[in-house]
């Protein structure tokens, strides 16, 4: 059967069918999937890009909201790392959909859709979240190289501006291996706080009465700029942009309206496999610190305080020891490492599709992550051997994606929900109304959290 989107008003939108304007063209349809396989054979095919994808949300940048969620509060805010979960896996299913049905990832669209002045607008927005996505990542992984070898944080961010060079290696390689070292630095973020938590022996039925949403929530306005922050920091603009990109590394037959659902299909199992997985990761964050830290005194505004607290037996009991702050640096390192190698590749994804620039890769990626590095850098020079004001950067990072989400949310629905785009592949009513009251609520809280953060209210 003939996808009749081919047909539609606009056949710039499917130039990716033909060879030209590929997103990530070096692997666009670089990993073959079995035609007439099982279900398992097949799915473990399309597994790997949602892992890329679930790194975004597990980035350095949630860890010190969820752990304070929970020292301050106990279990109460799992709804909140629930509800944000559920949120996410709904954008990106339609992020995949719309890269695996138009051939085009959310940047091409959404330049080929606006002018040429509002689509440099966009682009600076969009690049500006990359820079933010990536100040966390920098942060945190020249932090944990910090606790782990005491290399002068300086040093620290040099050293993670050559990440770019290992991705560069890394793509020659093929796809299959960055899916498979991401998965790897991912299971020892997973290993790592679940062997904490199970040290530290929570209350189960605490855990679970938290995943029911209270008033309370609404009502303490403590409680609350503590939610905003976390359903902040969980939706990340960058990963709406590489989920349309990464869903094409997947050979894909547009002309066959069946394979195109198939791979819609085999590619959203993959993607909320992946973020259940992020999911857990958030919910075990908060559930540590509701079990070592809640009714302490103790100060967890920083990385280097969480590092000391697992180590302070006064602070977390018989289980402290150097070996759990050891185990968390590590941790961050692999949180910090895998996610500034989705946040380069979202980079370029985004540079080329708003731009169209046209170099070399290595350039692209060196261009990408030196714009990211560069801020970080001076202000760590500027409050050299003083970490707290570094962190503080991290804060203002989040905070600048907030700014930054509806500009790629409203796109991604407005296009997902096109008829004459996406075809009979358009979103369901109930899926398009459910993203519409996502996108209100996420962009509301937003703004509340911002006005918030700068004083306003």
């Amino acid at each position: 059967m003939k996808i009749n989107i081919a047909q539609s008003e606009d056949k710039k939108f499917v130039q990716g069918t033909d060879g030209s304007n590929k997103s990530l063209d070096e692997v666009n349809g670089s990993v073959k999937v079995p035609d007439n396989a099982g279900f398992w054979r097949t799915l473990l095919a399309y597994t790997g890009p949602g892992v890329l994808i679930a790194v975004g949300y597990m980035d350095p940048g949630n860890w010190i909201t969820s752990i304070a969620g929970g020292a301050q509060f106990k279990y109460s805010l799992l709804s909140v790392v629930l509800i944000s979960s559920l949120i996410a896996m709904l954008l990106q299913a339609m992020s995949a959909k719309l890269g695996i049905v138009t051939g085009k990832d959310l940047a091409q669209l959404t330049r080929e859709r606006t002018s040429k002045g509002v689509g440099i607008g966009l682009w600076v927005v969009a690049e500006l979240a990359i820079m933010a996505t990536d100040i966390a990542e920098i942060i945190g992984s020249s932090i944990a190289l910090k606790l782990l070898f005491n290399i002068p944080l300086i040093v620290g961010i040099l050293i993670t501006t050559a990440d770019v060079l290992i991705l560069l290696l890394l793509m020659k390689l093929g796809f299959r291996k960055i899916e498979a070292i991401v998965a790897t630095l991912v299971a020892v973020i997973v290993m790592v706080f679940a062997y904490e938590v199970l040290l530290a022996e929570p209350s189960i039925g605490g855990i679970l009465r938290g995943y029911v949403p209270t008033d309370a929530i609404v009502s303490n306005h403590s409680m609350l700029y503590l939610t905003l922050g976390i359903v902040g920091a969980t939706v990340m603009p960058h990963d709406l942009y590489l989920g349309s990109s990464i869903s094409q590394t997947r050979e894909i037959d547009r002309s066959d309206e069946k394979k195109i659902a198939k791979s819609i299909k085999f590619s959203t199992i993959d993607s909320n496999i992946q973020l259940f997985i992020a999911f857990i990761v958030n919910s075990l964050l908060l559930i540590l610190g509701a079990a070592l830290f809640y009714g302490t005194s103790s100060s967890l505004g920083r990385f280097v305080d969480l590092f000391n607290a697992l180590s302070n037996s006064q602070i977390v009991g018989a289980i402290a020891s150097p070996m759990l702050s050891m185990l968390f640096a590590v941790a961050l390192l692999s949180s910090g490492q895998s996610s500034t190698i989705t946040g380069t590749l979202s980079g370029q994804i985004i540079m080329e599709g708003f731009i169209r620039l046209k170099m070399p890769l290595w350039a692209q990626r060196l261009i990408t992550r030196l714009l990211s590095v560069t801020p970080v850098l001076i202000f760590a020079i500027y409050y050299h051997g003083n970490e707290a004001k570094i962190e503080n950067l991290l804060t203002f990072s989040q905070v600048f994606l907030s700014v930054a989400l509806p500009f790629a949310v409203i796109p991604l629905v407005m296009f997902t929900s096109d008829k004459k785009l996406m075809g009979r592949f358009a979103n369901r009513a109930w899926v398009k109304y459910s993203a519409w009251i996502s996108t209100i609520v996420l962009v509301g809280l937003n703004v509340y959290l911002i006005l918030q953060t700068v004083g306003l209210i």
